[in-house]
C-alpha cells in the first residue's frame, strides 16, 4: 500500500527525475524532504516491488544515432538464453531479449537492437553479433527503422491532496 509520502513522490517522478545536477535534491525540495531521504525511498520502493527499475532513457535520434537496426537471429533454443547474454553486454547493443517463432514465417528467436551513425555501423554492429554467435547463429535480418515512435511510460492518477 501506498503512503501519501509515496503518491507524492510517485507523481513527482513518474514523468521522470529533472535533468539537473543533483535530480533527488531536487524532487525532495519539491517535497520538502531532503535528497537522501528521496532516494532512500525509491530504493524502498524498489525493494518492495512498487516500482520495477529508475533508468534513464536516452534519446537516440538527439545524440546522433539516426540509424536504429532490430537485428533478429535465428539460435538454438538451447543456448538462446547464454548467448542473448553475451549479445545483451555487447557495446553496440541497446536491448536484447528473446521471443517465440513463428514457424514457419517467422524463424527468429533472439533480437537485439542496434544503433548506429549510418547503416553502414548497424551492419558492423550485427557483424559483431554474428561473430560472437559464431554457429549457433544460423541466420539474421536487420529490420531497419523507418519512423520514429514516441515511447511513453506508465502513468498513475495519484491524488496529492
Amino acid at each position: 500500500m501506498l503512503t501519501s509520502f509515496d503518491q507524492r513522490l510517485v507523481a513527482a517522478t513518474q514523468a521522470g527525475l529533472p535533468l539537473v545536477p543533483r535530480p533527488y535534491a531536487a524532487v525532495g525540495m519539491q517535497l520538502g524532504v531532503s535528497g537522501d531521504a528521496v532516494r532512500e525511498r525509491l530504493a524502498g520502493m524498489l525493494r518492495e516491488g512498487l516500482v520495477r527499475r529508475i533508468g534513464a532513457v536516452p534519446n537516440h535520434y538527439r545524440l546522433g544515432f539516426i540509424a536504429s537496426g532490430m537485428t533478429v537471429w535465428d539460435v538454438a533454443d538451447a543456448r538462446v538464453d547464454e548467448l542473448g547474454e553475451k549479445v545483451g553486454a555487447l557495446e553496440c547493443v541497446s536491448h536484447c531479449y528473446r521471443r517465440p517463432r513463428a514457424l514457419p514465417q517467422w524463424p527468429y528467436n533472439l533480437f537485439a537492437m542496434v544503433h548506429g551513425r549510418s547503416h553502414a555501423e548497424v551492419e558492423r554492429g550485427a557483424a559483431q553479433i554474428l561473430s560472437l554467435l559464431g554457429e549457433a547463429g544460423r541466420s539474421y535480418d536487420i529490420l531497419y527503422s523507418s519512423r520514429i515512435l514516441k515511447k511513453t511510460e506508465l502513468r498513475l492518477p495519484i491524488s496529492t491532496g
